[in-house]
């Protein structure tokens, strides 16, 4: 995202990760620390997830520091000693930062971040880290599945209006790109990050005139290359389809096309009927927009019942989340250094829900593939280890239960890349507009590596997720210790 619009101050933290820096900083414990970030479940019951706003969060963690003002902000809510707040004046990010590649698929329980860094860092970063990724990867979760509902068809993007603000607005612009919308209706957005822009007409354009023909005629006139009459202000099929189809046989007299769009009613019965009267009129080439609510659940039911519809508007379902409010990553400390041994050892949180038991120590993450290209399973593995293709390994279920399968992976792919060191990129910054193209190839490249049953809308079949047996060990050894 451009520089100016990026939110790089400290304060950008929840309050208590600040008394809890002070704290730190008070005993003297800064040590070097390893962070994950990770989520527990799939959004809308999916069988997959949709990594995004990591690039967003680089440029953020390489400008993220206290401004002056930032500081005496802090000063005058009189708890934060000015030792402290002379440590924050040089405060910045200073740390190495692993992630996948943002458009990578992701599933619950894996490090989708890993970072590196000393304790006091590390924590004040926790808000940004999961700001950024959470709320993005849940829209491109949310556009991938309405882009795959609808047979990789065209999606357009028109939620800018009903976004939770224009920050939201333009975050989820992005990540909709990413996950498979064709364009946006957000002008800025498609200036900034090279979406193409989409619309045409609303409501008001044909009540501002005498008459519904006169609306299509007038418009028609000015955008002749570009006219999709909205049909449903007064009477689709009683009068909007008949105005349509006599404005657009002007149209097709002189060269060109035209499409219809139905915002309301029944989609179904009036996409079919519209279809009929077009074909009817001699042209079998106009196209047929649809909008109004639209949730992947209704287009796979239009699409599964032949609806002749070209393109969908997606609005408030694709740039809110619809039924979800939230994506579930979670931040957790995974290792610390160990100043008897002088040596990273494990860490791991305990709950009375095991889902919520967390997985120690530095690790990685494989991708499996078998011998036709097809992700099979994630591993998670510590980082000493290796996971090689050829070879048969037995890989544990992370809950540490019965569950367990043996697998000789054809290739292996490590999902985690080294992003930023000592707090620096470790390649060139990509402009917005080439970054997010790469990100949506990223996409739809892993979508065609996962089986059609992990992609179904409703009951998805749910993908692996595994521990090697020596992080299995270590994290029942951590149980036995820890467990009364």
């Amino acid at each position: 995202m451009a520089e100016k619009d990026m939110i790089t101050s400290a304060l950008f933290t929840d309050f208590y990760e600040l008394t809890m820096a002070q704290g730190y900083w008070k005993q003297n414990m800064n040590q070097e620390v390893v962070f994950d970030m990770f989520f527990r479940r799939q959004p809308f019951n999916g069988g997959f997830s949709v990594f995004a706003g990591i690039e967003t969060l680089l440029d953020v963690l390489t400008e993220f520091s206290f401004s002056a003002d930032d500081i005496a902000y802090l000063k005058e809510q009189g708890i934060f000693e000015q030792g402290f707040l002379d440590y924050l004046k040089d405060f910045h990010f200073t740390g190495d930062l692993y992630s996948f590649e943002e458009g990578s698929l992701i599933f619950p329980q894996e490090p989708i971040i890993r970072i590196h860094a000393n304790l006091i860092e590390a924590q004040i970063l926790e808000g940004l880290v999961l700001n950024h990724c959470n709320f993005q990867s849940l829209i491109a979760t949310k556009t991938a599945r309405v882009w795959l509902a609808s047979k990789k068809g065209s999606i357009m993007e028109f939620g800018l209006r009903r976004a939770q603000g224009p920050d939201g607005a333009m975050s989820a612009t992005r990540a909709a790109f990413i996950g498979g919308a064709a364009g946006t209706s957000n002008t800025l957005a498609g200036k900034r990050f090279g979406i193409p822009v989409m619309g045409t007409m609303a409501h008001s354009w044909i009540m501002s005139f005498p008459s519904e023909l006169e609306a299509f005629e007038a418009y028609a006139k000015i955008y002749p290359e570009k006219t999709v009459f909205l049909i449903d202000t007064y009477d689709t099929l009683g009068s909007g389809i008949k105005n349509a189809i006599k404005a657009g046989a002007k149209l097709v007299e002189q060269g060109y096309n035209f499409g219809v769009r139905l915002d309301s009613g029944d989609i179904a019965y009036l996409s079919a009927e519209v279809r009929k009267e077009l074909d009817k009129a001699g042209f079998p080439q106009a196209f047929i927009s649809v909008s109004n609510e639209l949730t992947e659940e209704i287009i796979e039911t239009l699409i599964q019942q032949n609806a002749p519809i070209a393109s969908w508007g997606v609005g408030t379902h694709m740039v809110t989340g619809g039924t979800e409010s939230s994506f579930t990553g979670v931040y957790k400390l995974a290792a610390r250094h160990d100043a008897k041994t002088d040596s990273m050892i494990p860490a791991m949180k305990f709950s009375d829900n095991p889902a919520k038991n967390t997985n120690p120590g530095i690790k990685n993450v494989y991708r499996l593939y078998d011998e036709n290209g097809m992700a099979k399973a994630d591993v998670l593995a510590l980082t000493d280890q290796t996971v090689e293709p050829g070879k048969e390994y037995r890989y544990y279920h992370p809950m540490v239960d019965y569950r367990q399968f043996t697998f000789k992976a054809a290739s292996v792919k490590e999902m985690l890349k080294l992003r930023l060191k000592n707090g620096k990129r470790t390649e060139p910054r990509l402009d917005d507009k080439t970054q997010l193209a790469k990100s949506r190839e990223t996409l739809r490249a892993q979508l065609e590596t996962l089986d059609a049953s992990y992609k179904r809308i409703i009951n998805p079949h749910i993908y692996k997720v595994s521990l090697t047996e020596e992080l299995k060990n270590l994290k029942v050894e951590f149980i036995k210790k820890n467990i009364k």
